[in-house]
């Protein structure tokens, strides 16, 4: 199972060329989902109650994990090892344990906090041009 990053949702969300290709090179038993705080910052991005809506539609079709309680226990524990020395953020802890939990893949271009978590398979989906 792949769970999608927001970086990567907003690609997708943008129409950036490289994301929708890949996304739809997707097959429907491939068809990836997401983490519900991912869904909680893509909210936290609109503007207005028109861009609400059109996300709610956009996100139908995704399925939704949360973390166990086992994720929430682990997060914070990396939280007290990562935060002052890497920074890492609270968000990026809770949606890389639980990929980690799902035994998922977290598609994401965050490889420098994701990488503090012992475990998380990350991948890069698609090319991103650097300029």
């Amino acid at each position: 199972m792949r769970l999608l990053d927001t970086d990567v949702m907003i690609d997708l969300m943008r129409g950036y060329p490289p994301a929708t290709a890949w996304f739809e090179s997707l097959g429907n038993d491939d068809a990836p989902a997401l983490v519900g705080f991912v869904v909680m910052e893509l909210i936290r991005g609109c503007r207005n109650k028109e861009e609400i809506e059109a996300l709610r539609k956009r996100l139908r079709p995704f399925e939704i994990f949360w973390p166990r309680e086992k994720d929430f226990t682990d997060a914070l524990s990396d939280l007290w090892t990562y935060r002052l020395s890497n920074d890492l953020k609270i968000m990026d802890a809770l949606i890389g344990h639980c990929a980690l939990g799902q035994r998922a893949t977290l598609c994401t271009f965050n490889e420098k906090d994701f990488s503090l978590i012992a475990g998380l398979r990350l991948e890069k989906p698609y090319s991103r041009s650097t300029s």
